[in-house]
């Protein structure tokens, strides 16, 4: 597609979670180096988010789970002929140190949650306006600082989330890759399929429709409904061709 859009939609709540917790990740290293209160505010507010993430399921645990179910799938495709086996052993490798990496890591975010001024920030964000240069002379000092001195503090923060980010990053690639895209056409703005225990489908469109998907369902099975941005005169034509990979 020349100018096609992709969207993802998980069909599971782990992998609602890792998806989440990647757009977080992303959205802290987009915001370095900071240098301003708005960017201070918007970085120290997605770490609040990640850390409520981190508190509400054993993330750490599903993750470790994941890299030893795509040990054991690696290990199935290295009698496959014509596979490429030394690339599948150093896969293997790789998701072997991720793992070991992580279960010997501090608990996920403990450096975060531990920061004085993390958690200064964290309890003003909720305030309207709680977070003004008299309701946190701390922040507001922190931002005067020299930039490497805050930068070196920013990067403390972020590398104590390196055994996450890299185990996460790893085992998105593989599941993105597990499956190619295929050509697909919806009848009348609708599509279902079986989702053959998928744990994520991708969808790309061609922007040119102005159109977004809204998916339904589970990895069992799932349905595709293509709405128009412009809810009151966009129009979806009786015949919508896209590319589908259930991952």
């Amino acid at each position: 597609m020349s100018s096609g859009i992709l969207f993802e939609h998980p069909l599971n709540e782990k992998m609602r979670t890792w998806l989440r917790i990647e757009f977080l990740l992303q959205q802290l290293e987009a915001l370095q180096p900071i240098h301003d209160h708005a960017t201070a505010l918007h970085f120290f507010h997605n770490v609040g988010e990640l850390l409520d993430v981190f508190e509400r399921g054993e993330v750490r645990t599903e993750i470790l789970k994941e890299l030893e179910r795509q040990q054991r799938k690696l290990k199935s495709w290295s009698d496959v002929p014509g596979v490429d086996v030394s690339r599948i052993e150093d896969l293997g490798h790789q998701l072997k140190t991720r793992s070991s990496v992580l279960f010997s890591a501090p608990r996920l975010g403990q450096t975060l949650r531990e920061d004085k001024l993390i958690s200064l920030v964290r309890q003003r964000l909720s305030i309207p306006g709680g977070c003004c240069s008299f309701d946190l002379p701390t922040l507001h000092i922190w931002l005067y600082l020299p930039q490497a001195q805050r930068n070196e503090t920013v990067n403390q923060w972020m590398s104590s989330l390196d055994p996450l980010r890299q185990a996460l990053s790893q085992i998105l690639e593989l599941i993105r890759n597990s499956a190619q895209f295929r050509k697909q056409t919806s009848l009348n703005g609708f599509y279902q399929d079986n989702g053959e225990d998928a744990d994520l489908l991708r969808l790309k469109l061609d922007l040119s429709e102005q159109l977004y998907p809204q998916v339904s369902g589970h990895k069992s099975r799932f349905a595709i409904r293509f709405m128009p941005v412009d809810s009151e005169q966009g129009m979806v034509p009786e015949r919508l061709d896209f590319e589908l990979a259930c991952c």
